[in-house]
C-alpha cells in the first residue's frame, strides 16, 4: 500500500471504522500474478473474498474474470459489465433461483457439486431450451498437506468424490441440457508453500485426463482452483511467486500444448485482495488493567472476524500500525492489547502488539485487510452494522459502501403490535432455570447447548453427554466458539468475563456446562 495516503483526512471525511482499499495496489497485485503465471492460465477473482462492486471493477479493468457463489455476486459482476463468457458459478447449495439466473445470463459454466445438482441444472436448462455448460467439481481421493483449510480429500460438502466420478461411466454425457465439459478441483486455501500448489496442480491436470478417459466428457475447461496464500503473521513468509512460476509454468505449458482447445482457470481471492486493504479505526479509550495496556477502539471483530485468528484458537496478530498522533514519533513502545466495543472478550483485534504510547483519538490501521473483511464477519452483532468502505483510485477517494445507520439496522425488523402482551400466559417461554427451585439443572443447560449448537452447526445433534469433546466430536471451530459465547450472552443474559475464559472451558460439554452453571448461579437475579 502506498505511503502517501492521508489517513487523518480519510478518517475526517468518512469517519471510522472504515475499510480503505488502495486500488493501485489491488490492480498491481493482479498484474504481478498475471505476469508471473503462464499465459494459458486465466485468472478468476473469487468475489467471496470481497464482493464490493467497485473493488471488482478495478480487477476487471486489470484483466480479471469472475468466480461467483451467490445470486448477489452474480448480479454484481453483471452490473459491472462482466462478459458472461468469463463468469463461473460455484457453491455446494445453489438454489433453483440461482441456477435459473446462471442459465438465463448465459454464463460460461456452472460448477456442479453433486449428481442431484446436475439433475436440477439439466431441468433448468431444458425449461429454457438451451444447453448449459457444466464443470464437475471433484473431491480428490487424497488430501494434499500444506493447506490452512482443507477443501478436499476428506468427506466434504464440496464436489463429487473422485472415485464416484471415475466410476460414473457414461452418466455425465447422458444429459440432454446439462453439457458436462470439464472439471474443477480446489484442494485447500491459504497455501504458502509453492511446492504444495505445484503438487496440487499436477494432480488436478492428471485427474482431468483420467476423467476424460473414463467418462468420455469433453474437456472445454479445467479449473485448477487456487489457494494462493498470504502471510499475515510474524512467523509466516509470503508465497514465493517467482519460485511458483518457475516450476508451474512448464507443467501448464505441457498440458496446454496437449489440450489447445481447453481453457485453464486459476482462482484467486485472498492473494489478490488482502494486501490492498486497511481497516481504519480510532482509539476511544486507553487504560491499564493489571499491568496490561488496553486501547479500546471503535472497530472490532464484528467487522473484522479474521483478526481473531483465521479459524485458529491461537491468537496471532495481523500487521497493525499507528496512522496518526504517535505515528513516527520517537520514544518508547509498549505492548498493547487492541480491543473493540463488543461485550465479549473475543473482541480483540491484537494482543501484546508493540506500539508507541497511544491516546484517545489516535488512528490505527489493521493491514492486509482487503479480503474476508466485513462480508465474512458478524457485522450485526450488538446491532452495530456494516462499516463504510472507501476505494482510493487515481489520486481520489470514493465511498463505495456507506456505513449502516441505526435506522438501517432496525428497518428490516417486522413489528407486530400487541404480539407479546396479547398472548395467553401459557404461551410465554420460561427462561432457563426459571422453574427450578434449586441450582440450575445440568440437563437443562445441555439441552440449551444442544439447541444452540444445532443452530450454529446447521445440523441436528443428538443428546449431549458430559464427556463429548466440543472440538473433535461435536465439531466446533474457533469461529463457532465465538457464536457460542454470543448465544450465552444474548440468550442467558450473561456478561462473559474474559479473564475467566480458558481453552479448558471449551474442551467438553461437561466443562462448558460447569462454567455456565457457575456463571448463572453468580449472575444477578434479573439476568436469569
Amino acid at each position: 500500500m502506498t505511503s502517501d495516503i492521508d489517513w487523518v483526512e480519510l478518517a475526517t471525511q468518512y469517519g471510522t471504522p472504515t475499510y480503505v482499499y488502495d486500488g493501485a495496489e489491488l490492480a498491481g497485485q493482479f498484474r504481478r500474478l498475471r505476469d508471473a503465471v503462464h499465459d494459458s492460465l486465466e485468472i478468476f477473482f473469487s468475489l467471496k473474498s470481497n464482493p464490493n462492486r467497485s473493488f471488482f471493477e478495478v480487477l476487471q479493468f486489470a484483466g480479471a474474470r469472475a468466480e461467483v457463489s451467490s445470486l448477489a455476486e452474480l448480479r454484481t459482476v453483471l452490473a459491472a459489465g462482466a462478459d458472461p463468457a468469463n463468469i463461473i458459478f460455484l457453491g455446494p447449495g445453489k438454489s433453483e433461483t440461482e441456477i435459473a439466473a446462471c442459465v438465463e445470463a448465459g454464463i460460461y459454466a456452472i460448477v456442479c457439486e453433486s449428481f442431484d445438482e446436475l439433475d436440477h441444472i439439466d431441468r433448468a436448462a431444458g425449461e429454457r431450451g438451451v444447453r448449459q455448460r457444466v464443470l464437475i467439481r471433484v473431491n480428490p481421493a487424497a488430501p494434499i498437506a500444506g493447506s490452512r483449510l482443507s477443501m478436499g480429500g476428506k468427506p466434504r460438502q464440496f464436489g463429487i468424490d473422485e472415485e464416484a466420478v471415475l466410476a460414473s461411466g457414461g452418466t455425465l454425457t447422458g444429459y440432454r441440457h446439462a453439457d458436462v465439459a470439464g472439471i474443477h478441483a480446489y484442494l485447500g486455501t491459504r497455501i504458502l508453500d509453492h511446492g504444495v500448489i505445484l503438487a496440487n496442480t499436477a494432480y488436478v491436470l492428471d485427474l482431468a485426463d483420467r476423467i476424460v478417459e473414463s467418462t468420455g466428457i469433453r474437456l472445454d475447461a479445467v479449473d485448477i482452483g487456487g489457494g494462493l496464500g498470504v502471510g499475515y503473521f510474524d512467523n509466516e513468509n509470503d508465497l514465493d511467486l517467482e519460485g511458483l512460476a518457475a516450476e508451474l509454468n512448464p507443467l501448464v505449458d505441457k498440458f496446454a500444448t496437449g489440450h489447445p482447445d481447453t481453457r485453464l482457470m486459476l482462482e484467486s481471492g485472498r492473494y489478490l485482495a488482502a494486501g490492498c486493504g486497511t481497516y481504519l479505526m480510532r482509539v476511544r479509550y486507553t487504560k491499564k488493567s493489571r499491568g496490561v495496556s488496553f486501547a479500546v477502539t471503535d472497530g472490532g471483530t464484528h467487522q473484522h472476524m479474521a483478526a481473531i485468528g483465521i479459524g485458529s484458537f491461537v491468537k496471532r496478530n495481523f500487521p497493525i500500525d499507528v496512522l496518526s498522533g504517535s505515528a513516527g514519533e520517537p520514544g518508547p513502545t509498549d505492548l498493547w492489547t487492541i480491543s473493540g466495543p463488543l461485550c465479549t472478550p473475543n473482541d480483540t483485534i491484537a494482543k501484546a502488539v508493540a506500539l508507541p504510547a497511544l491516546k484517545p483519538g489516535d488512528l490505527l490501521g489493521v493491514r492486509r485487510s482487503g479480503a474476508y473483511g466485513p462480508s465474512a464477519s458478524p457485522v450485526y452483532f450488538l446491532s452495530h452494522g456494516h462499516p463504510a468502505e472507501v476505494l482510493l483510485w487515481r489520486g481520489r477517494s470514493f465511498l463505495v459502501r456507506r456505513r449502516d445507520t441505526v435506522e438501517d439496522v432496525l428497518e428490516r425488523q417486522v413489528v407486530h403490535p400487541g404480539l407479546i402482551h396479547d398472548a395467553p400466559p401459557s404461551d410465554r417461554i420460561p427462561k432457563l432455570g426459571e422453574n427450578m427451585s434449586s441450582a440450575i439443572d445440568a440437563r437443562e443447560i445441555r439441552e440449551f447447548l444442544r439447541s444452540e449448537l444445532s443452530t450454529i452447526l446447521d445440523k441436528d445433534l443428538p443428546d449431549l453427554t458430559d464427556d463429548m469433546n466440543l472440538l473433535h466430536e461435536v465439531g466446533l471451530d474457533s469461529i463457532e466458539v465465538v457464536e457460542v459465547l454470543m448465544a450465552m450472552e444474548d440468550s442467558l443474559g450473561l456478561v462473559i468475563d474474559p479473564d475467566e475464559l480458558s481453552p479448558e472451558i471449551f474442551e467438553t460439554v461437561g466443562s462448558l456446562t460447569t462454567y455456565i452453571r457457575a456463571s448463572l448461579a453468580n449472575a444477578p437475579a434479573d439476568a436469569v
